[in-house]
Parts: C-alpha cells; structure tokens; sequence
C-alpha cells in the first residue's frame, strides 16, 4: 500500500507524460522517472521488514467480568535497530462493546510499545479473540505493510469480579466508603469483643471498662464487633422476567453479580453463605458454609445459569428451602415484582418463612419504564405506553406495600445501584443484630 508521500512522488511524472505529445523524449523521461519511483518503493517495502520483526502479544485477565470496562493491553516490540510507525486492530469478539479497535504508536529500536484498550461484556459465556492485524510504515514513508500476527485465544466472561477485587483493595486499605458503603466499619455494635480503646464523650456508659480504666489511670471503652458463623442464604429466580434486560444487560446478570459480591463480603465476615436458584423448578441448591471455597463454588455454579421462560413457583422455592435449611438465616431472595398470581404466593411463603428466619426481597427497578411514566405523551403510542408503566409502577409499589405490611424487608434499586445496596443492608442488618 501506498503513501500519500509516494502519491505525491508519481505525480512527478504526470507533467513529463503531459509535455510529451509535443516533445517526444520526455515521454521516456517520464518512464525514466517512474522506473526509479517503482525502484524506491520496492527499496522501503524491503527495507520496512516482515511482521516477523515485532513480537506482538495481546494481555488480559483469564476471566472477563460482565458488565465491566474490561482492560486490554496490546504490547509490540520492535526487534529491528530502526524506529517505525504502526497502526495494530484487535479481533475482539464481536457481542462485546469495545472502546476502540485501532491502535496507533511509534516504536523505537530494541524497545517495546504498549498500547491498550477497554471491552465490555454484556453476556456471561464462552467468546474467542481472534488474531492481531499490524500496519506500519516503510523508513521512507512511501509504502505501508500489513501483516497478521497470529492471537486467537478463547476467553470466558464471568459475573462482575472488578468489583470483588476493588473491595478487596479498598478493604486492605480500610477505605470501603468510597465504593458508598456507609455501614462498611461497625465498631461498637455487636456482642461479640473487638478491642480495648481510649473513651470518647460520644460512647456510651455501659462500654466502659472499668477494670482496665483503673489500670491506665484514664476512661478505656470496650469495642464490640458484629458476630460471625451467622448464616446467610441468597435465594435466585431465574423465572422470565429476570431475562428482561436493562441498559443492555439482563436483569439476572446484575442479580448474579450482586449476589456474588454479598457472598465475597459475608464470607470475608465469617458466616456462611449458601445458595438456592429457582424457576418453575429447582435449579441448583448450595448449604451454607464458610469460606472462599464456598464463594469459587458459587461463581461456577453461578457461570452456567441462565434464566428460563417460565413463571417462578415461589411456593416450590421457598419450601424446599425451609425443608433442607432449619436455621435461622437472613434469606436474601432476588426476583422481579410483576404482579399477579405470582406475588401473591411470594408474600404468603416469604410470610411464613419469616417466622423462623429474616426474608429481605430484592428487586430491581427499571428507569425505562420509570421514563415512560413520567414522560409528555405526543402521540396515541406514547400514551398508551405511558399508561401501561403507570400501571406497572403502580402494581410494583402494591406488591412492596404487601410484603411490607407483612413484615418482610424490601430493597428497590436501581440496576446500577443493585450490589452496593445489597451489601449495605447486609451489613446494616448484621450490625443491628437482626440475622
């Protein structure tokens, strides 16, 4: 390929052909001219090289996170003594949402180049990269080469860890409330002892400890922590309206990650997690126990769900939980408030169950049908739509008065706010001593 440089080079020729019908040697000036253009060109395509002289390799995690500004890193190393140009795509799978798919960079002699960009998942599952196309520029910069650098390599998307993995950074770091987690420390809750600090005038009388007060010769105040080996179960519908997307992402999708992220956290808390996925039947069933080995066993059973076409039977669910689990527990369950027949057998069961354990029921709210509601109608359509979310919303906020008057915990969010929100009133819950 060619450069506008050597374009611009050929064009040389073009006034020498032109004067040529009235001087007839300068017709073979001209060939002259475009033999030597022909001549360089052919000199910087030698000089340019193979692909052979870069070592092109594409760097990402092993496990893509769903939903997720997934980094990639495209790192070129030149193996020539000569400084080149370039231009490198990357074959990204063609579901992702990718933020740009050429690269462009300058590599000098012996040195490498490193270069990225960001995917973003909108379905768990099994996906391939396929190979790295490389372009760059002759010394000369008349001609430009291209060369496929061999790079397909399967790849598998899993619920969100990038999350998991800032909490985890922010945890060691002791900076958990700039993910918005306003009950992330505790101190002082709890009946179980944490630690033995100086008194101040917001503590409590009955926190002082005397003995150790009459010790230091100054007021000392006992630190409690929340317990642990508390019981935690997250309870799944995997039922049709939990694959109705939002911004793109199904709703499940966004129930897997913030139940993976309560399971992370309540295991890093010393209680113990499990796990029950539903539908018209029973999916998968998990007892609770403690540990990361519980949270991995979790992320693979969770990989592989995928919601159904059907209606929850929340009559099925919820006894078979209280057959296999006779703990006390705070049941965690996520499903999508739709009205009917359905909600009615949810809050009957979820009753029930609260008399042994602590049910908290976990929807996601639509800002599409939130938009719809509150929009100016222009036409007979957007009428009809808007009277359609209207009754929606309004059949939502029955079903949360119910179960509310019944004395079943609810949490209505955002998609986009689902796992924060979860983990706070976990950690709320557990602070007030209510699991």
């Amino acid at each position: 390929m060619l450069t506008p440089r050597a374009l611009l080079l050929l064009l040389l020729a073009a006034p020498l052909i032109a004067a040529g019908t009235w001087f007839a040697p300068l017709q073979w000036l001209a060939v002259v001219v475009m033999v030597l253009c022909g001549i360089v060109f052919l000199l910087d395509r030698r000089l340019a090289g193979g692909v052979k002289r870069f070592e092109v390799e594409r760097i990402h995690d092993n496990r893509l996170s769903l939903g997720a500004e997934n980094p990639i890193r495209v790192t070129v190393y030149n193996r020539e003594r000569t400084r080149v140009a370039f231009w490198v795509r990357d074959e990204a799978p063609e579901q992702f949402k990718i933020s740009t798919r050429l690269l462009e960079g300058e590599v000098a002699p012996r040195q490498m180049w490193e270069g990225g960009y960001h995917v973003r998942p909108l379905r768990r599952g099994d996906y391939a990269f396929g190979n790295l196309v490389l372009r760059w520029r002759g010394p000369l910069g008349l001609v430009i080469r291209q060369g496929t650098v061999p790079a397909a390599a399967p790849v598998k998307v899993y619920p969100n860890l990038l999350d998991i993995r800032r909490y985890d950074l922010l945890l060691r770091q002791n900076r958990l409330q700039e993910m918005g987690l306003r009950h992330a420390r505790m101190f002082g809750e709890g009946n179980e002892y944490e630690r033995l600090r100086e008194y101040s005038p917001d503590d409590e009388y009955r926190r002082i400890n005397w003995k150790a007060t009459a010790r230091r010769n100054r007021p000392i105040t006992v630190e409690y922590q929340t317990e642990r080996s508390q019981n935690v179960f997250v309870v799944l519908d995997t039922g049709r309206m939990m694959q109705s997307p939002v911004a793109d992402i199904a709703k499940l999708d966004y129930v897997i990650n913030a139940a993976l992220l309560l399971a992370y956290v309540a295991t890093g808390k010393g209680d113990k997690i499990g796990m029950l996925t539903f539908a018209d039947a029973i999916g998968s069933y998990v007892s609770p126990k403690q540990g990361r080995g519980q949270f991995y066993k979790m992320l693979e059973l969770l990989y592989r769900v995928e919601p159904e076409p059907v209606e929850p039977n929340y009559r099925l669910a919820l006894s078979y939980l209280s057959l296999k689990h006779r703990k006390r527990s705070l049941v965690v369950i996520f499903t999508d408030l739709s009205g009917g027949l359905g909600v009615d057998a949810l809050i009957s069961h979820v009753t029930a169950l609260g008399r042994t354990s602590l049910p908290l029921v976990v929807t996601i709210s639509d800002p599409d049908i939130f938009a719809a509601a509150h929009q100016t109608p222009d036409s007979s359509l957007s009428t009809y739509q808007r009277a359609a979310a209207v009754q929606l919303l309004e059949d939502r906020k029955l079903a949360l008065d119910n179960l509310s008057r019944h004395g079943v915990l609810t949490l209505d969010v955002p998609a986009n706010q689902l796992s924060l929100a979860v983990i706070d009133r976990y950690l709320a819950l557990k602070g007030r001593g209510m699991l």
